[in-house]
């Protein structure tokens, strides 16, 4: 829980509360933070993909440490530039470290409660992506009220994450319980189901990833205020943290694929109100259904397919992992061009709601007949 806080909920994530200073004190445009964002994006599939094949077997413990210790450097790296090709590149590797931290801690996790079957488990683990996004807001409210600039953000994020690298290096236990003997997988079966959840999953990657990249420069842009910028990412991270046990149980009563049209259902509202209505309100809605769908869906959507494929899970991943990650790096570029053409982020939230519904739909469809 405490990696993936790092890795994901910091590393990828606080670029989402820092990113309104960036653009005002850097004069960064919508199209330049989408940029950034897109090559952020573009590293977690680069890093995904290659974790996913068969050559880090018996490394991942190692491969997960250099994750944790890499995000840490990276972040504060941001804090120390001001350049847009050293943020293009900066955030690409820190997409790669995030990867690898998720890949693999999630390997040594899953393989230890396989073994002492506690699988319900999985769910604390996922949490820490909200975990680490609450305490980024958190971060941010208190530098406010310190006057403090972005950069700052960028420093403190990366003693954040040397702290949990500590952490992790003292709990964390060994690989060994991972998998066993890496194999070759079959190839995938040829499955319109598998096809559907596959287009599927990307659309999902296109239409959440906007406003998990620009909620709080909505909020700014809305003149909410910086310790209310701070307040709606702190509810976006504290939804997280239960989201991925409560949809785990909400698919039990309902099935996977009603549950994925319903979580895509949700966070199309919630991308609609956080443009759409006036005031505070919208925004919170906005980010409070964005932290309560966005990690759980991630998480039912790889079930699926596991199911459809059950003999290649490691395929699986890589196929999935490849279209949720064009997904979203295409989603933050036509967002930012979007905003930065009509002045606004209205425009580019609809289109990510529309495209949030069109994927929970094909998910639905996907559901396999009975015989």
């Amino acid at each position: 829980m405490v990696a993936l806080a790092v890795a994901m909920g910091i590393g990828r994530f606080v670029y989402t509360p820092i990113l309104p200073g960036m653009m005002e004190e850097l004069g960064l445009s919508p199209a330049d933070a989408g940029w950034i964002a897109s090559a952020n994006y573009l590293g977690y599939l680069v890093g995904a993909l290659a974790a996913a094949g068969g050559w880090a077997h018996g490394r991942e413990r190692m491969l997960m440490f250099s994750g944790l210790a890499a995000s840490t450097v990276l972040a504060a790296l941001m804090g120390l530039t001001d350049t847009m090709a050293a943020f293009l590149v900066i955030r690409f590797l820190g997409g790669v470290a995030s990867a690898l931290v998720m890949v693999f801690m999630s390997s040594i996790v899953f393989g230890h409660l396989t073994a002492a079957d506690r699988n319900d488990l999985q769910a604390l683990h996922f949490g820490g992506v909200g975990l680490g996004i609450a305490a980024s807001s958190a971060l941010m409210a208190v530098l406010v009220t310190g006057h403090a600039g972005w950069a700052a953000g960028w420093l403190w994020s990366a003693a954040i994450c040397g702290c949990g690298f500590v952490v992790v290096a003292l709990l964390v236990g060994p690989a060994s319980t991972t998998n066993g003997v890496a194999r070759r997988e079959p190839a995938l079966p040829k499955d319109r189901s598998l096809v559907k959840m596959i287009i599927a999953y990307g659309l999902f990657g296109f239409g959440y990833v906007v406003t998990a990249t620009f909620l709080v420069a909505i909020v700014r842009q809305g003149g909410g205020g910086r310790v209310f910028e701070a307040v709606v990412w702190l509810v976006t991270g504290l939804a997280g943290i239960p989201s991925v046990w409560l949809w785990q149980k909400i698919a039990e009563r309902i099935g996977l694929y009603a549950a994925c049209l319903a979580g895509c259902l949700i966070e199309a509202v919630g991308v609609i109100a956080s443009v759409a209505m006036g005031g505070r309100t919208g925004p919170l809605l906005g980010g409070f259904l964005l932290g309560a769908t966005f990690m759980a869906m991630t998480a039912l959507g790889l079930q699926a397919v596991r199911q459809l494929a059950p003999r290649a899970p490691r395929r699986t991943f890589a196929v999935m992992t490849a279209s949720f990650g064009l997904g979203q790096i295409i989603g933050p570029l036509v967002a930012g061009l979007l905003a930065q053409a009509s002045g606004g982020f209205f425009l580019a939230s609809i289109v990510a709601a529309a495209v949030l519904v069109l994927s929970g739909v094909v998910a639905w469809s996907a559901a396999p007949k009975s015989p």
